[in-house]
């Protein structure tokens, strides 16, 4: 066992409470995962197992993926971050022209030949995240020129968060978002981040003005409708957020129990959206509290990193990561307690998926990296 261990410490270098966080959720997910869909997956394929074993699957692809990641020396990235957002852009075209729809969106493409889908907004935000960290650190005195903040930071934010919007608008302003809040802790003038907030309002005017001329792919109306419902106080945030207040009243403090959950049955999405709410009805409000913690804990271990370096692209890439993971989190979070209008947000790392799981996991294999070469280079 002690042969084990070390070889395992061997292995995975880097910030020790990182990996720890990861795995956690990797087992959250795990049990999270299983316990939403069992049903669901019996009715189907009479096995209650089936869809926790493409789950499992799909995490141990991920895991490999990270450990990969985490090999790669974070500078790399840095030189690839052009090559991918030019990758990200035309997949981006591709898919709001000829994506088929699924749920009344355009997210999906199918990879030829393999028969799986692929969602393409979820390699573009990584590809963005990391070309923004190369332009802010390529600058390391403060960013106060227009052409050193405005073609290479302002046009691709606009261009990518305007793209991935139509089918997908949680995203863009998640990713809108992580990415003003890299421009100001790279010290970028607020004057072009107060440009970038306007612009990208036109940028959300001009789709809302497009939708008639493109009702199939500007998805207005449910924009609209998730607002009302989140508004309207007679319908309580809507079946979705009932149910899901309901599952979290159930769990009360201690929760049901693993496998206990009583609203799996009844609330949609109880495997990827609102399994945070399914969490708490098993696990209570200390096991919803567990999780909390451990994206919290993420985003200081990163901060952490991110005072210790001394090269500007790894901790700004580390911050940016980190920054969508968690807001994305509680984004998540807070649509199962009814605190903004239904999202579609994944939990990162638990929610069962596919392309979203596995971006989740590169986002953390590339933390890592930055990690372990940031103690390399302070030994």
């Amino acid at each position: 066992m002690s042969t084990f261990v070390a070889r395992l410490n061997a292995e995975l270098k880097g910030d020790r409470a990182i990996w720890a966080i990861f795995a956690v959720l990797s087992i959250f997910s795990i049990l999270a995962v299983y316990s939403s869909t069992g049903t669901l997956a019996y009715r189907e394929s009479g096995s209650s197992e089936a869809y926790m074993f493409k789950h499992v699957i799909i995490l141990m692809i991920g895991m490999l993926m990270t450990y990969l990641a985490h090999l790669t020396h974070y500078m790399r990235y840095n030189r690839w971050s052009p090559y991918l957002l030019l990758i990200a852009i035309p997949l981006l075209f591709f898919t709001i022209a000829f994506a088929p729809d699924v749920n009344d969106a355009r997210r999906w493409i199918q990879i030829p030949y393999v028969g799986l889908s692929f969602q393409t907004s979820d390699f573009a935000k990584l590809a963005l995240i990391i070309y923004v960290a190369r332009a802010i650190s390529s600058k390391q005195e403060y960013i106060k020129d227009f052409n050193s903040a405005f073609l290479p930071i302002i046009v691709p934010v606009l261009i990518v968060c305007g793209l991935i919007a139509p089918a997908n608008l949680s995203t863009a302003i998640l990713l809108f978002g992580t990415c003003i809040l890299m421009m100001f802790i790279g010290r970028v003038s607020v004057k072009y981040i107060l440009l970038l907030l306007l612009l990208g309002m036109c940028v959300f005017s001009m789709l809302i003005l497009l939708h008639e001329a493109f009702p199939e792919i500007i998805r207005f109306e449910t924009w609209v409708s998730r607002w009302r419902e989140f508004m309207d106080a007679s319908s309580d945030g809507g079946y979705q957020s009932q149910q899901a207040k309901i599952a979290i009243a159930n769990g009360g403090w201690f929760g049901e129990g693993p496998g206990n959950s009583i609203q799996r049955n009844f609330l949609p999405s109880s495997f990827s959206d609102f399994i945070y709410a399914i969490i708490c009805e098993e696990y209570g409000v200390l096991g919803g509290s567990v999780i909390i913690i451990l994206y919290v804990l993420l985003f200081f271990r990163t901060a952490r990193l991110v005072t210790k370096s001394s090269r500007a692209f790894g901790a700004m890439l580390a911050m940016g990561l980190s920054l969508s993971l968690v807001i994305q989190a509680f984004l998540n979070i807070a649509v199962s307690v009814n605190l903004v209008p239904v999202t579609g947000l994944t939990l990162p790392m638990i929610s069962m998926g596919g392309t979203s799981l596995l971006f989740t996991c590169i986002s953390f294999g590339i933390i890592l990296s930055i990690s372990k070469f940031f103690e390399s280079e302070t030994e």
